[in-house]
């Protein structure tokens, strides 16, 4: 089967497996304060991660890569909320159109339709430093994701199984490229031990993508004619994956997704660490389902609950968040008291 392809299967199967009902999130609860000083028209929601200002926490992370004119229009669409609401975005995986010029457009509509916002490319671990650059280059990108998908590649049939180098070769686009380098998981999330072993190679972005929203170990099952169910519920859920990270490295500029349904639960991220939230396969079942200007309405009404919530805890920029009164309970009470 063809990238191109298999990515269609990918949208397919995410947007009928993403369930947002339960999540990890809800074992945080944050302290109601009664009292604050601030007025609206205080709170900022301009961020920094790094060297990159941002004008929202919130970004859309990466969730299509090539595969001909639908995922061109979904990419193009998304480009099109994201200025309107002034976020950034990530697009998926390009390996596609590094191994296809003919795919390249499906990337490229994202800086055209946004030629002044914060787009991040992205590539998997197996890059190297040349299609790195390229992917950056093909889309003007501010900064390039790195995911790693172990799980997802070994339960893919066609999956890779070798994965001797990906430190090394994370390192040496981490050292030549001139634009930041975001490591991401993909849906089970990053330990402190391997959190450690990023910032030995040089990392300063991670990504947590803790299990909670769209799981490709699920995707992948779909596509198996045995699947490989043990491991649907595989991962470090993403409350506890911050607090892990942030744990062994408190200096990381840590960027938080998975699981993220809404402007509370990527406040709780905030609150954890976190300097930015990504939200992808709940953004795209509201594009694909309603429509574009229903999700401009959506990605705004995120903004106004994040809003709400830095008001109440008189948070007057998204960074005043972190450490704001919180208790955990239940499963992420146990995670967290044994593992941090």
């Amino acid at each position: 089967m063809s990238r191109a392809n298999r990515k269609l299967e990918h949208i397919k199967y995410a947007l009928e497996s993403n369930k947002e009902e339960v999540s990890a999130f809800d074992g945080m609860k944050i302290i109601h304060q009664s009292v604050t000083s601030l007025n609206w028209d205080d709170i900022e929601l301009h961020t920094k991660l790094g060297g990159l200002s941002l004008s929202s926490p919130l970004f859309v992370n990466a969730m299509t890569g090539g595969g001909g004119m639908d995922t061109e229009t979904i990419n193009k669409n998304l480009a099109i909320a994201a200025k309107e609401t002034g976020i950034s975005m990530s697009v998926g995986s390009q390996m596609s159109a590094i191994k296809n010029n003919e795919e390249e457009r499906t990337y490229r509509v994202v800086r055209s339709e946004n030629p002044n916002g914060i787009i991040f490319a992205n590539l998997g671990s197996e890059a190297s430093v040349e299609q790195a650059q390229r992917a950056v280059d093909m889309i003007e990108a501010d900064a390039l994701q790195i995911h790693l998908n172990v799980l997802q590649e070994l339960i893919m049939p066609e999956g890779d199984r070798n994965f001797e180098r990906m430190e090394s070769r994370i390192e040496a686009i981490v050292n030549r490229l001139p634009v930041p380098v975001i490591i991401k998981e993909i849906g089970q999330g990053f330990s402190k031990e391997s959190a450690l072993r990023m910032k030995n190679v040089g990392v300063e972005y991670i990504d947590v993508a803790g299990k909670g929203g769209t799981n490709f170990s699920i995707v992948e099952n779909r596509r198996r004619k045995t699947p490989l169910s043990s491991f649907d519920y595989w991962g470090i859920p993403t409350p506890a994956s911050i607090k892990e990270v942030h744990s062994v490295f408190p200096e990381c500029q840590l960027l938080a997704s998975g699981g993220i349904r809404n402007g509370l639960d990527g406040a709780k991220s905030l609150i954890l660490g976190a300097k930015a939230f990504g939200m992808a396969g709940s953004l795209l079942k509201v594009l694909v389902n309603e429509g574009l200007e229903a999700l401009v309405e959506r990605i705004e009404d995120i903004h106004k609950e994040v809003q709400m919530i830095m008001l109440m805890l008189e948070s007057k920029t998204p960074d005043q968040l972190a450490g704001k009164p919180h208790v955990f309970t239940g499963e992420l009470y146990d995670w967290i008291h044994q593992r941090i």
